[in-house]
């Protein structure tokens, strides 16, 4: 049974997010901040209201984030994304692909 794009999204962004942590935060597992955001982040996927047929959250129309948490996002994805070749380099391209 493949994994829908909500799904896939929602791991991705755990690997990003785990990549900022360690990198800015130096801790091994998700500290308090990043907890937020990743829980906020995977409630957002949850009811996107384009569910698997949505495209990236950079292209879509409706910003569900709210702003801070679309700053914070967005820094997450700026630090981790030059840096998933060297952490996840297979998810890395399967999400550059999908």
């Amino acid at each position: 049974m493949s994994q829908g794009r909500i799904e896939k999204e929602k791991s991705m962004i755990f690997i990003m997010i785990d990549v900022y942590c360690k990198g800015k935060h130096q801790s091994k597992t998700l500290c308090l901040e990043c907890e937020n955001l990743h829980q906020y982040a995977l409630k957002r996927l949850t009811f996107c209201k384009f569910g698997n047929e949505k495209t990236s959250c950079r292209k879509c129309p409706i910003h569900c984030y709210k702003k801070d948490m679309r700053i914070q996002i967005k820094n997450v994805m700026k630090y981790s994304g030059p840096r998933l070749i060297f952490y996840h380099p297979i998810e890395m391209i399967k999400h550059l692909f999908y």
